[in-house]
């Protein structure tokens, strides 16, 4: 017996820690200009047929203008409430790149600053990924497998 229904997956997306040369400590964010809007990684969806690092690298320029070479395959961020338009996965690289960044595509800006400095809070769960991300560079332990 086949199922016909249609199937209903989650969404592939991409996030990127950025960490600027010369700036310790800070990372790249953007303010979003589409809802919801607010400060994010920057980051975004795959395209069909395209690899995930492609993606990561794709969106950081278009968001940041920024060249990013990527350097570690960070973590897999799959709660289906992570994102309230749809439910996504996300694959989180952790990456480097030199000079100023500048809001580009669906981003109306881009800043540089520690974390903790954030004038706002987070959308999506990018507060997690954060402090993940926090407790990875001060501990050397990622987040586990599941949530």
């Amino acid at each position: 017996m086949s199922d016909n229904r249609p199937h209903k997956n989650p969404r592939p997306t991409v996030d990127v820690l950025i960490e600027l040369d010369g700036r310790p400590g800070e990372l790249v964010f953007i303010e979003r200009l589409n809802d919801p809007k607010g400060i994010a990684l920057p980051g975004g969806f795959v395209d069909e047929g395209e690899w995930v690092a492609d993606a990561a690298v794709r969106e950081a320029k278009e968001e940041t203008g920024l060249d990013v070479e990527l350097v570690e395959l960070f973590h897999v961020y799959s709660d289906p409430s992570r994102d309230k338009r749809t439910h996504t996965i996300s694959t989180v690289f952790i990456g480097r790149a030199r000079g100023t960044p500048v809001g580009g595509d669906d981003a109306a800006g881009a800043i540089t600053c520690r974390p903790d400095a954030l004038a706002q809070p987070l959308v999506f769960d990018h507060a997690r990924i954060v402090a993940d991300y926090i407790a990875y560079k001060q501990r050397g332990v990622r987040p586990p497998p599941r949530r």
